[in-house]
């Protein structure tokens, strides 16, 4: 823009400033195609010719406050928010530095941006930029609205394919959007086809924006993203429309895709006829066009295009001086290591944790889980205000198991609100709140419900290791799970170990009030994704009652608690297991370890006492086949085989879904009796 004060947007457009960030961006498109693709130094490369000239004019729109989520073919957007050349092209070769220290592909950007625009860490997957997005705009009205922060204009802004339409997190997005009304502008970028699939196939009609004429909530603007003027015009007015009105917006430019979609993708399913079209509608000669009739002329065009060659060139030999990063260092930065994220999360905002203890008061009555989960929630939502619950049910009805009984009417919708029934757009709403510096709470309302989220919470615990440590999404995913009365496949699934399979989340399960008081407080005032597992069986069981253990209550991931002593075996176990391992314990010799939880988990108890009492045996609820007390056992194995007298031995479900009938599903459920039997066998073996 021809004003680049950061708290202006002017629509006076800087031609000459357009033209020299697309040039950029058509030169680094060249020399990846014809110098570093063929020498083998870049192994992912996606060109956005006919794509740069409209995300260019976008680009130049955003400003402080404002987020933008692309997807891999948007770096001239990220050109126009002043990503440096070095930090683009030398993430393309996985270089040091750059966008993730040679972590990540060179398409799968960030770029946390002081003063501008950030660009909030990219996905990999087709459509998973949605929803986050969505979160952020919320973030931004709610900042707004009870926080008293932020810019009163910012927005967030989404960019996509129209391939991408057909996702489900697109459709989550704009019913969030809409339903929320939310300044959320979604940009789509039309160029006719999913790699090789038209949109015919992907879109009825093949106008998306058409099609969503009539969408209750969503103002729609529509045309050419080829011909600079239209394209420039529609832009700011689409920008502009969010801005004031608050509004979501969707803006739908079609642009031709001139090269294929990767470099290696042919285009052989398509015609002569249909490429020489594309072809015929670059933006670029008509950019060319139009500003020599303003600011630039043929020999002020002829300076940028060598101009731009020489900063590209000189980029790409910077980027190469940085080398590989070292391979030592590739596993630092899963979670959080002392060195504050750069964007993200509570304490970006300053926010200290108050003093705690991990001593436990254990004073007054005993409460059952429910009451102690819920009055941790009430607590810490009245000490921080950037703290919010939400999930389908938790609001008036006070979720399906009673946890967020009350909280709505103490602390508004605001704070604690219902959502639509998507759980990816659960989660990846609290994505962009945590980028934003919330502390979301989403909530799933059974563990099996947790599916479709899956590509969202894979993305998040990887989001500070794949960008070396510049972006972080700390949140408290709260997910119910496990047997009660009965069971069945669909509520009653505990399958824990696909969390601690994914990179980047800690793992909580407590099996008593005392327990989760201790670690849900830790994980709300913490800078790391947790799920915290709560299970069904013991939010109202006996067993699991506590006395309130005080309002400093903390417990440290990665410590179990012993709940019985002795040196005739080990037995190790967490979640509903814990009292039926104390019962079959009875009148043997035991230390019965309650793990708490498995991301991290304390070998060194466990490995203390196995040298100790020279026998193990693992108990849990979950599938016998890789779950994780094969993990358990196998560290064991490696580490104390020669302290063992017996073999390290399992008992849990077999592997079948949780059956219905309480007959069947006591059956199927490691029981006191069962547990009982192995711990003879060992101890007599």
């Amino acid at each position: 823009m021809a004003d680049r004060d950061p708290g202006r947007v002017s629509a006076e457009v800087d031609w000459r400033e357009v033209a020299r960030l697309v040039l950029t961006s058509r030169e680094m498109d060249r020399i990846e195609e014809q110098e570093l693709v063929p020498a083998r130094k870049i192994l992912y490369q996606f060109s956005a010719r006919g794509h740069d000239m409209a995300q260019v004019l976008l680009g130049l729109q955003l400003k402080d406050g404002d987020g933008a989520f692309g997807y891999y073919r948007s770096r001239p957007l990220l050109l126009a928010l002043g990503v440096p050349l070095a930090d683009a092209l030398g993430s393309g070769m996985g270089l040091a530095g750059g966008y993730s220290d040679g972590r990540d592909i060179g398409v799968v950007f960030n770029y946390p941006n002081p003063g501008g625009a950030h660009a909030l860490p990219m996905c990999g997957g087709v459509g998973a930029q949605y929803t986050p997005a969505a979160g952020w705009a919320q973030a931004i009205a709610y900042k707004r609205k009870v926080l008293e922060e932020g810019p009163e204009d910012a927005i967030a802004v989404v960019l996509g394919g129209d391939a991408s339409c057909a996702t489900g997190g697109f459709w989550s997005a704009l019913t969030i959007a809409t339903t929320q009304q939310l300044p959320l502008l979604i940009y789509i970028e039309d160029n006719g086809y999913g790699i090789s699939v038209p949109s015919d196939y992907q879109t009825p009609g093949k106008d998306i924006a058409a099609n969503l004429a009539s969408f209750s909530g969503l103002t729609i603007f529509n045309g050419d993203g080829t011909d600079p003027l239209e394209a420039s015009r529609l832009i700011h007015e689409a920008v502009a429309h969010v801005r004031a009105k608050r509004t979501p917006a969707m803006l739908r430019l079609t642009v031709p895709r001139l090269e294929g979609h990767s470099f290696q993708d042919t285009q052989t399913y398509k015609s002569e006829a249909e490429v020489e079209a594309e072809w015929a509608s670059d933006p670029l000669p008509k950019l060319k066009a139009f500003c020599a009739k303003r600011q630039v002329g043929d020999d002020a065009w002829a300076d940028l295009e060598r101009e731009t060659a020489w900063q590209v060139q000189a980029a790409v030999a910077e980027a190469e001086a940085r080398g590989v990063s070292s391979p030592e260092n590739v596993t630092r930065n899963v979670f959080y290591e002392g060195e504050l994220q750069q964007v993200g999360g509570l304490w970006n905002g300053g926010y200290a944790p108050p003093p705690s203890t991990d001593e436990a008061a254990g004073a007054g009555q005993r409460l059952n889980m429910v009451t102690a989960i819920r009055r941790v929630l009430d607590q810490e939502l009245a000490a921080n205000p950037r703290l919010l619950v939400f999930g389908e049910d938790v609001g008036p009805k006070g979720g399906v198991h009673a946890v967020t009984l009350g909280l709505q009417e103490k602390f508004g919708v605001e704070r604690v609100f219902d959502t639509s029934l998507n759980e990816e757009g659960i989660v990846g709403r609290a994505v962009g709140m945590a980028l934003a510096g919330l502390m979301p709470v989403p909530e799933i309302q059974f563990r099996k419900y947790a599916e479709p989220a899956t590509e969202q919470i894979h993305d998040c615990g990887t989001m500070r290791w794949r960008t070396n440590n510049r972006f972080a999404a700390p949140m408290v995913l709260r997910v119910p799970g496990g047997f009660f009365k009965c069971g069945d496949p669909w509520h009653s699934m505990t399958n824990e170990v696909e969390f601690v399979h994914n990179p980047g989340w800690k793992v909580a399960v407590p099996s008593n009030a005392d327990d989760a008081v201790g670690l849900l407080r830790g994980s709300l005032r913490g800078n790391d994704p947790v799920l915290f597992f709560e299970h069904r069986a013991m939010l109202d069981d006996s067993w699991a009652r506590r006395p309130w253990p005080g309002d400093e209550f903390v417990l440290p991931f990665g410590r179990a608690k012993k709940t019985r002593e002795g040196d005739q075996i080990t037995i190790v176990t967490w979640g509903a297991m814990v009292p039926r391992c104390e019962a079959a314990a009875e009148g043997f010799s035991a230390d019965v370890i309650d793990l708490r939880t498995l991301m991290p988990w304390d070998r060194e108890m466990v490995l203390d006492s196995v040298r100790r009492t020279r026998r193990c045996l693992i108990v849990h609820e979950d599938l016998r086949t890789g779950g994780f007390g094969a993990e358990i056992a196998a560290v064991i194995a490696d580490e104390a085989f020669l302290d063992l007298d017996a073999p390290v031995a399992r008992v849990t479900m077999p592997d079948i879904p949780s059956p219905h009938h309480p007959k069947l599903m006591e059956w199927a459920l490691p029981s006191p009796a069962s547990i009982r039997a192995e711990i003879e066998r060992l101890v007599g073996f």
